[in-house]
This record gives structure tokens, C-alpha cells and sequence, in this order.
């Protein structure tokens, strides 16, 4: 058997951040992901 994962967990304001970045100021995905410091398919499992 293979070692568990473990996954970094995100703070609720580090999410709506990210939210308000796409939704009210017009970023995109890939935009916000790197002006937040994380990679941009981890926003879609926000």
C-alpha cells in the first residue's frame, strides 16, 4: 500500500479572496492562481 496523502488546507478568507479576484475584479483563473502564489487547477477544487 501507498503513502496517504496529505493536502495543504486553505483558510475560508484565503478562498473568498480568490473568489473575489475572478469574480469582482475581473481575473482570470490563471491570473489569480498566480497572484495568489498557488498553481491555477487548485482554484477549480476551491
Amino acid at each position: 500500500m501507498g503513502q496517504k496523502r496529505s493536502y495543504k488546507r486553505y483558510p475560508k478568507e484565503f478562498k473568498e479572496e480568490a473568489v473575489a479576484l475572478i469574480r469582482d475584479q475581473g481575473y482570470s483563473v490563471p491570473e489569480a492562481a498566480k497572484s495568489l502564489g498557488v498553481a491555477s487547477n487548485l482554484l477549480s477544487l476551491l
